[in-house]
């Protein structure tokens, strides 16, 4: 797999512990929605992150990097990117979005991983939507959803993307989805049977979530996760 060396020509704020990072390849990189790259710290340490945009003209790459205090993980990353420059392997992965699918899709994700499911809904609305696509989105509390309202702008203008947003801990006038995201799902639809469902979240998350959805359908050649790789 090749190394690419990345002007870094943004780091900002998305929430008080999650950094959007923008990174400009020296050469042009190639990949698909759903694919992630592995940031070069060492020779042995390389830490993945799923690109968080489609494929774009500009050949930019989009980072988003939950890094809370005491995770040495992220943080070592975001230091690193301080520095101006970093060096990528990628892509990778083989949980992309797959093509010439005629079913409807549901995007699964939990905290940061909505990060994964963003890049693979910008390709799905590059150009009008031919079966209905649906975003639950979970996380503690609301602020952490933090395109919760770019999200709800872009289900007025598409009429088949549906966003859901389940929150774990709701402030007293939150009146959307409350608990496990993907709970939120199994309650909505008793049969997932036909649908693709792609996830991104922790290991534990995608377990259960492939256990629990089997249960009501959905066929194993139908559910996509970089997770399922390692579990």
């Amino acid at each position: 797999m090749s190394e690419t060396r990345c002007k870094i020509t943004k780091i900002e704020n998305l929430t008080t512990s999650v950094k959007r990072v923008v990174l400009t390849p020296e050469e042009p990189m190639s990949f698909l929605a759903g694919q992630y790259i592995q940031v070069v710290m060492g020779e042995n340490d390389r830490r993945p992150f799923s690109i968080a945009n489609a494929q774009k003209a500009d050949g930019t790459i989009e980072l988003h990097i939950g890094a809370m205090p005491g995770n040495s993980y992220a943080l070592e990353v975001l230091e690193q990117f301080e520095k101006g420059t970093a060096v990528i392997e990628g892509p990778l992965g083989q949980a992309s979005l797959k093509q010439n699918t005629d079913s409807p899709i549901i995007l699964l994700a939990g905290g940061t991983g909505y990060s994964y499911t963003r890049s693979i809904l910008q390709k799905l609305l590059e150009q009008p939507l031919e079966n209905p696509v649906y975003l639950y989105w979970g996380a503690r509390q609301l602020p952490e959803l933090y395109e919760h309202q770019e999200l709800l702008a872009l289900e007025s203008q598409h009429p088949k993307f549906h966003f859901v947003p389940v929150v774990q801990e709701p402030e007293s006038n939150w009146t959307g989805k409350t608990g496990l995201v993907h709970q939120a799902v199994m309650g909505d639809f008793e049969d997932l049977s036909p649908f693709s469902v792609y996830v991104a979240g922790r290991f534990e998350m995608a377990a259960v979530v492939r256990e629990d959805f089997s249960k009501q359908g959905l066929k194993t050649e139908s559910l996509f996760g970089d997770a399922y790789a390692f579990i």
